[in-house]
């Protein structure tokens, strides 16, 4: 039995969560004392390809590349796949915006249920997953042949980077889809660690009032702990941070080392995005907020005072 993970990269580096989804893998095989290989897909993406030999419990490595799969474009990305699913027990990808777009391709070609958003291997068949907003778990078992898999990341730690001897293969690579063409892209420059994979996350809510407070508060916190930027649904519908700052249920899912929710009061949306942080830091002056259920520390206190104290306080190169 041997499972495939779509590596997930920017055609230099790999991405963390690929990390996560090989860790999520590597238990799936060990039912079986199974193989883990990993497919790169990407354009002049030799850099990744030789990093994913040397994750750790990975077998193989399969490389295709080209022009096509310069910017990930699902058409393209999940053809490559069906070219040798049929080879393997599970297919897995991250839960994430990209993993997302081309896991229901590969089902829908294979004629099998996704089982989205996994942070727990229970078997070889069996697994589990969050339901209504994380509050509670659902256990699933598939009887499919070959069981395409989305792995929630925050539920499993990273393998190793290092330490792995796994074979690089080279592969050909599909024409590219004439139904698709890509035009161009929007991205958003950010000089902090990217949100999904920071260590520390420094997060604001509604109580902030505006950008401008949201900024002249929130953002000496970061600067000084190396943290990034999130905020609750509340605020980035008020206009107080960027959409891709939002952390929740509708925003992104994440698990850092160390999580500081200053003014949110705690939605069940948001708490499904961060509960699964591993020291969280609450500061509220609602006694009654939500957001102390999940705290490991709670201050129920002005932000306003708070905050800028706390950075005053911090004695950090």
């Amino acid at each position: 039995m041997t499972v495939l993970v779509i590596a997930e990269h920017d055609n230099v580096s790999l991405k963390s969560a690929t990390f996560n989804v090989v860790m999520a893998a590597t238990q799936i095989s060990m039912f079986t004392d199974g193989l883990v290989h990993v497919l790169v897909m990407g354009h002049n993406a030799e850099p990744v390809a030789m990093a994913a030999a040397q994750i750790t419990g990975v077998a193989k490595v399969i490389h295709a590349d080209g022009a096509q799969f310069a910017h990930g474009l699902a058409e393209n990305v999940a053809a490559q796949v069906m070219t040798i699913a049929s080879q393997y027990s599970h297919i897995m990808f991250a839960s994430t915006t990209g993993g997302k777009n081309v896991a229901p391709r590969v089902a829908a070609k294979l004629d099998v249920g996704q089982i989205s958003d996994v942070n727990k291997i229970d078997s070889v068949d069996t697994f589990e997953r969050p339901i209504y907003a994380g509050n509670a778990i659902a256990t699933v078992q598939s009887a499919d042949v070959i069981k395409v898999i989305t792995v929630r990341t925050t539920g499993f730690d990273s393998a190793a980077a290092s330490g792995g001897t796994a074979t690089v293969e080279k592969v050909a690579a599909l024409a590219a889809s004439t139904n698709t063409t890509f035009i161009g892209s929007e991205i958003a420059k950010n000089d902090r660690p990217e949100l999904a994979s920071a260590k520390i996350i420094v997060a604001g809510g509604r109580a902030l009032g505006s950008n401008e407070k949201f900024m002249e508060v929130m953002t000496p916190l970061a600067d000084k702990l190396g943290a990034a930027l999130g905020a609750s649904r509340a605020a980035v519908d008020a206009g107080y941070a960027p959409n891709d700052w939002q952390v929740g249920q509708t925003g992104k899912i994440v698990a850092p080392q160390l999580y500081i929710a200053a003014g949110i009061s705690g939605a069940i949306q948001h708490l499904a995005g961060m509960k699964d942080s591993k020291v969280i830091v609450a500061i509220n002056k609602d006694a009654e907020a939500p957001i102390f259920s999940v705290a490991d520390y709670g201050l129920e206190a002005d932000l306003f005072v708070v905050v800028p104290g706390l950075v005053a306080a911090l004695q950090l190169p």
